[in-house]
């Protein structure tokens, strides 16, 4: 493969949604923190860990409020413990996409924000040498 198309790591994931003061305030109502907001560009960035990347939400005229289709893309975030966090966001009043599942690595708890983007959390109980420290 040519060294232009090795992938190094990621940069930051954009997120649609129709109203940045609504996002902004559901995210961190979900557990995440915002890096920059700058709403002049209708943009703000979320803490992704301690990593320079982030999940980049960016407004869109005209996008409203739509249900996830099944299925949909997802992006899943690292935690400590998927199940607590459901618990988090429960108490957040976020609806969970379903109960917390189990995977090979541990458990993840999805949700959607209300333009139909799916996050998850996910942790590594069940491998946790692989976790992020």
């Amino acid at each position: 493969m040519s060294p232009a198309l090795d992938v190094l790591g990621f940069d930051n994931l954009l997120l649609p949604v129709g109203d940045l003061g609504t996002a902004v305030a559901f995210y961190e109502a979900a557990g995440l923190h915002v890096k920059f907001r700058f709403d002049e560009a209708g943009i703000a960035l979320l803490a992704a860990g301690k990593e320079t990347p982030g999940v980049l939400l960016r407004a869109e005229d005209g996008f409203g409020p739509r249900t996830p289709p099944w299925p949909a893309a997802r992006l899943w975030l690292e935690v400590a413990d998927a199940r607590a966090a459901a618990e988090a966001l429960a108490a957040a009043g976020i609806a969970q996409l379903d109960a917390p599942f189990a995977t090979s690595t541990g458990y993840v708890v999805e949700f959607a924000d209300p333009w139909g983007n799916v996050i998850g959390f996910t942790d590594y109980l069940k491998r946790p040498e692989l976790a992020r420290n």
